[in-house]
């Protein structure tokens, strides 16, 4: 049995039908804050949040645990910066109860949903894992302070663990059972998506005078199936007596803002207006990663690499979610 925290969510539903697509039972542990049980298509949903350790106990002793994917946290980089406490203490102390838990059941394997915001504003493109981590905002200081927990766990209590730091996760399932839905929305292609379907007025581009070649931001935009096999990979690669690490999951190609909605105009066939704004504070110019690491040890490579199949798998599931 699999415990996946956070399993309601984008990226854990995701991760949660894949796993049963490769024949592993799961439980998924939601307090459903952001999470949506109708995503939970999947296994058996509990209800419930990390911060109740009573609850947490009930699950460990209710079912046979053999791993964890945990995506329980909160990610929103802006309200991380205004209520760094709120960060910390759900995304920090809420898994270190988790961490305990695991220990005391003697759960071995961990797979840690991370982020290249561990890497803050990097010196070198692509980023590699052995570079530093600087985090610029409580969000990704809190992601890298659990890297450095799992570390000392491992050392400690013998806890595996595997930290996946994501690029820019996008997309939805192929099939259009599930996809990307956030309450408030800030990811960039939901919302220029959301334009093209009129259900906003425009897409904000946030400064057109960076070193980039039409002037806006490069990112490294991930398929979320993608990601989804990377952490399947992971799981076998920990139980095969692979050495606790960490992976850049990315594309190691990127996509400016403006390319994306171009991309998405062809797609959808729908005009999209864009607003030009001001540079937003300690976006960097380029954030693109190398996934060469995974590729090497893990043996995965992205399925779906190209932002044209990224936007239309994440239209279909858009289409399907508004009808």
């Amino acid at each position: 049995m699999i415990l996946v925290t956070g399993g309601a969510g984008y990226i854990g539903s995701h991760i949660n039908k894949m796993l049963h697509q490769n024949g592993y039972e799961t439980v998924v542990f939601d307090n459903l804050v952001y999470g949506h049980s109708e995503a939970v298509k999947w296994g058996t949903l509990e209800i419930g949040d990390l911060a109740d350790t009573n609850r947490l106990e009930e699950i460990f002793l209710k079912y046979d645990i053999d791993a964890v994917f945990h995506f329980a946290a909160y990610a929103y980089v802006g309200e991380s910066v205004k209520n760094p406490h709120k960060y910390y203490n759900n995304n920090v102390v809420n898994t270190l109860h988790l961490l305990d838990a695991m220990v005391k059941y003697n759960v071995k394997h961990i797979i840690f949903s991370s982020t290249c915001a561990t890497y803050g504003v990097p010196e070198e493109l692509p980023v590699i894992e052995e570079m530093r981590q600087t985090p610029i905002n409580p969000y990704g200081a809190s992601k890298l302070m659990i890297e450095r927990i799992l570390e000392d766990y491992h050392r400690a209590y013998e806890l595996n663990y595997c930290c996946l730091r994501y690029f820019n996760a996008a997309g939805a399932s192929p099939e259009g059972e599930i996809g990307e839905s956030h309450t408030p929305e800030t990811h960039l292609i939901p919302l220029i998506l959301a334009a093209a379907a009129g259900d906003r007025d425009n897409i904000k581009v946030f400064g057109t005078d960076y070193p980039t070649r039409d002037g806006s931001c490069i990112r490294d935009y991930i398929h979320v199936t993608d990601l989804a096999d990377a952490h399947i990979k992971a799981l076998d690669y920990l139980k095969n007596g692979g050495k606790s690490t960490s992976f850049n999951l990315g594309n190691c190609t990127g996509s400016s803002v403006l390319e994306v909605i171009r991309a998405a105009k062809e797609i959808t066939g729908k005009d999209i207006r864009a607003v030009f704004e001001e540079r937003r504070r300690g976006d960097p110019p380029i954030l693109v990663g190398s996934a060469k690491k995974a590729e090497r040890v893990l043996g995965w490579k992205p399925q779906y690499g190209d932002i044209d199949t990224i936007l239309e798998h994440a239209w279909k599931w858009y289409c399907i979610k508004r009808y």
